[in-house]
């Protein structure tokens, strides 16, 4: 796994994690060990690294803790972020059974009924 490094340009391991962040829909989240499952590198700690040092710029809110628990420190934001886009919540977490995103677009092509 390439460096995490400190500051500065992203990594390319920050890229890629940045390039998923950015590709969570609206009212949906993955955790941090599922965007390293994702990508097959990496695990929770070096996502959670890479959205800290390098996660402003893109929508942080959509990447929760495996129970569903916001970013430490940003919870009041973060809810604030679910309820405008209507994460499924359950208390103060988003519900990660109906909230978690598994990577696959959220729609496919429209197919003309004949090829259903």
């Amino acid at each position: 796994m390439a460096e995490l490094g400190r500051r500065g340009d992203p990594t390319p391991y920050a890229e890629r994690v940045l390039d998923l962040v950015e590709r969570i829909p609206p009212g949906r989240v993955m955790s941090y060990g599922d965007i390293a499952e994702y990508l097959g590198e990496g695990g929770p700690r070096q996502v959670g690294r890479v959205m800290s040092v390098w996660g402003g710029g893109v929508p942080w809110w959509r990447v929760a803790r495996a129970d569903g628990t916001p970013p430490p420190g940003h919870e009041r934001r973060c809810l604030d972020r679910w309820s405008a886009e209507g994460t499924p919540l359950r208390g103060a977490r988003a519900d990660m059974r109906l909230a978690r995103w598994d990577g696959r677009p959220e729609h496919g092509p429209i197919r003309p009924e004949n090829d259903r």
